[in-house]
Order: structure tokens, then C-alpha cells, then sequence
């Protein structure tokens, strides 16, 4: 019997391997101080696990540029899962931090390529005109994973011991894999195009100036965004004297208005077009900046500064990430989006390297210069809508032009 799952039950499915993807990335930096402790790692080397899952993950998305098309989606999304499935498995088997940060590469080198390969069966299998709304269902496994995931990790970690979080996530995640290859169908669509004509080369590629534009629009908002993140939570307690015990809770609400905020996005997007829904977005984006960096003391409540920055990203993000979906050809679908994804995750490295020269800590504990973070974050961040509309343009003109072609 031919499987043929509906279009819901695939987002649902892609949606899930996200959530493990994201949790796996998201858990391990908050439990840093748990695993520093038992293992014997010093506080200043923690930064290097978080490096090691970037670094791999970049790698390998230069690296599956190259293959990720020439196979079955299905077939890679299972192989991509179960490394990563091994990587989270193996960081709670650590012994120390050499094994901890092989752990972290495995994962990452399988991590970044599942998200790669999770968007282009989205983009093969969703007609545009409902895109938007299902990129925001998928990317609502960022929401869960905040509201759910975070909190239950560290509570785990807490009652289990720190080895604890590894291993049920990685028990999640092959249980996911294990659906999402009995229940997806066989997706090779995109191999039949490739075969009616000669392959695409990178030069091809690149030598178009939209895919050029749509990377230009990756670094750009990535680098802007992550000069700040991993300061968030120390800015919060340092310097505007948030409770620790309370940053949990953050991320509870943070994240269910964020899961709110990205289906909405999803519908506005496919009423209204990415470039706007970007332009409200990073305009309200850079507001809860300047609200909650720039002006001292804050220009609103710390709960309605976190919550705010999830949601108005989130907004910037279901644009950003249904309009680079519409760049690439079919054929090349999966080297586009893996070349996207080591672009992010070279400009999250650059952003987070950029803010450790730019801050200064004191004796006391507080974080100096960050109103100096917030103004290079929105001057990065600003150019987003400029961007996304030139690059709109030129894929709305690559759309119309086989219709506009004369027929004889």
C-alpha cells in the first residue's frame, strides 16, 4: 500500500523532529553549571561545548550542501536524526569535558543537516500560497521546546542528576525518527526534476544575485540577533537584578506567547507577504531592544521585555523563513538550505564572539557596554526588511517568468 499522509501530518512530524533538534541545542547550556560540577569542568570552558555543536554543525552544513540532494528526503532525515539521536546519547555518557565535547560535535554534525532536510520536505510538500502558515507550525517546535522542554530538562536534572536530560532526549528523538520514517513517504520529487535536466552547479548557484541577497539576509539578522541572546539571561540577573530561581518561568511565558505569535505570523505572512510582516516585526523587535538594553533603568517590566523579544522575533522569523524557502530551485532545495544553516550558525559564533569583545564585566558582577550590544544589534537587525523586499521581488519575477514566456 502506498502511503500518502496528509499535509498536517507531515508538518506535525517535521514539527516533532524540530522540537528534539532544538531541545537537544536548547537544554545544554542552562544545566552547564550541574555537568561542570559532577565532570570537573571550569566555568570558562562552558562557552567550548556550545562552540563545539556550532562549529560541527557548520561543517557539516557546507558538507551536505554537496549531498543532501542526491537522496531520498525521507532516507536523509532518518540518518541525519539518528546521529543526532547518538550525539544526545553520548553527552550523557561524558566523563569528562574531551568526551562531553565530542558528544556535543556529533550532535551538532547531524543536528545542523536534520534541520536542513526537515525544511525542504516542508517547502516540497506545502504549495505557497499555505506556506507561511506551515512554516509556523514547524517553527513552534522552538515555543514548545522553551514553554516544555527547557523547564523539564532542568527539573530533570535536578531529580535525576544531570545524565538524565541526555538520555531522555535522545529516547524522545529515536522514537520520533522511528515515526517520522514509518509514516512519511518516500520524497524523491525533487531527484526526477534533477534527472530531466543537468545538475546545478554551485557557480550556477551562486551566480544568481537573489541566492546571494537570501545569505546577505541570513548573516545580517543572525549576527544581530545572537550579539545579544547568550547575554540575555546574565544582563537580566546582573544588571537589572532578576531572581535566578525566576528565569524558569521567563521562558514558560516567553515561550506560549511566542507559540502564539508564530501561527499568527504564519497566517499574516500568507495574507500579507513577508517583506511587511518582517518590517512590523524588526521595527517592534528593535523597540523591546532600546526598552530593555538601551534605556536604564528599563523602559518596562523585565516579564514584559523577555516576552516581548520571543514574540516579536518570532514574527521577524516565520517571514524570513518562508520567504527563503521560495529562492531555491527544487533540485537544489536541500544544498540551498544547508549553506543557509552554516551561515547561521557562523554568524551566531561571530555575534557571540563580537559581544565577549564588547562587554566588559566588573568586580561586582555587572555587564558593562550593553547599551553599546543593543545599538549594533538593531543597526544589524534594520537592515532585514530592505533586504527581504529586493529579494521578494526577485523571486515574485522568477515565478511569473515561465508564465510570462511566449508560446508558438
Amino acid at each position: 500500500m502506498s502511503r500518502t499522509p496528509s499535509e498536517r501530518t507531515i508538518v506535525f512530524l517535521v514539527g516533532a523532529v524540530q522540537f528534539v533538534n532544538i531541545l537537544d541545542f536548547m537544554m545544554v547550556m542552562p544545566m552547564g553549571p550541574d555537568f561542570a560540577q559532577a565532570l570537573h569542568i571550569k566555568a570558562s570552558q562552558l562557552g567550548l561545548i556550545g562552540g563545539a555543536y556550532t562549529a560541527a554543525a557548520c561543517v557539516t552544513g557546507l558538507a551536505g550542501s554537496l549531498v543532501l540532494d542526491r537522496y531520498d528526503r525521507r532516507s536523509a532525515l532518518g540518518v541525519t536524526m539518528l546521529g543526532l539521536v547518538i550525539g544526545t546519547l553520548l553527552g550523557g555518557a561524558a566523563v569528562g569535558l574531551p568526551s562531553l565535547l565530542l558528544a556535543r560535535v556529533v550532535a551538532g554534525a547531524f543536528g545542523g543537516p536534520a534541520t536542513s532536510v526537515a525544511m525542504s520536505i516542508v517547502t516540497d510538500t506545502v504549495p505557497p500560497e499555505r506556506r507561511g502558515k506551515a512554516m509556523g507550525a514547524v517553527m513552534g517546535a522552538f515555543s514548545m521546546a522553551s514553554v516544555l522542554g527547557v523547564p523539564a530538562g532542568l527539573k530533570l536534572a535536578r531529580l535525576g542528576g544531570w545524565r538524565m536530560p541526555f538520555f531522555t532526549v535522545g529516547a524522545m528523538g529515536l522514537v520520533i525518527a522511528a515515526l517520522a520514517i514509518a509514516l512519511l513517504p518516500s520524497m524523491r520529487g525533487h531527484l526526477a526534476k534533477a534527472e530531466s535536466k543537468s545538475p546545478v552547479s554551485f557557480r550556477e548557484m551562486f551566480s544568481r544575485p537573489v541566492v546571494l541577497l537570501s545569505y546577505a539576509m541570513t548573516v545580517t539578522a543572525t549576527v544581530g540577533m545572537f550579539a545579544l541572546i547568550p547575554n540575555i539571561s546574565a544582563h537580566l540577573q546582573r544588571n537589572l537584578g532578576y531572581p535566578r530561581d525566576s528565569i524558569e518561568s521567563l521562558y514558560f511565558y516567553g515561550g506560549i506567547v511566542s507559540f502564539v505569535m508564530l501561527r499568527l505570523a504564519g497566517w499574516l505572512v500568507d495574507r500579507f507577504g513577508s517583506t511587511p510582516v518582517s518590517t512590523v516585526g524588526t521595527a517592534l523587535t528593535m523597540l523591546v531592544i532600546w526598552a530593555g538594553f538601551v534605556a536604564m533603568p528599563p523602559a518596562a517590566p523585565v516579564l514584559a521585555i523577555f516576552v516581548g523579544f520571543m514574540a516579536c522575533n518570532g514574527l521577524r522569523n516565520v517571514a524570513y523563513n518562508t520567504l527563503t524557502s521560495r529562492v531555491p530551485r527544487p533540485a537544489e532545495r536541500a544544498r540551498f538550505l544547508s549553506i543557509q544553516s552554516a551561515a547561521q550558525h557562523a554568524a551566531s559564533a561571530v555575534g557571540a564572539g563580537l559581544s565577549s569583545q564588547i562587554l566588559v564585566e566588573t568586580a561586582q558582577g555587572r555587564l558593562l557596554h550593553v547599551d553599546t550590544l543593543a545599538w549594533f544589534s538593531i543597526a544589524m537587525i534594520a537592515t532585514l526588511p530592505v533586504l527581504m523586499l529586493f529579494v521578494e521581488r526577485r523571486t515574485r519575477e522568477a515565478a511569473a517568468q515561465p508564465a510570462a514566456m511566449p508560446t508558438h
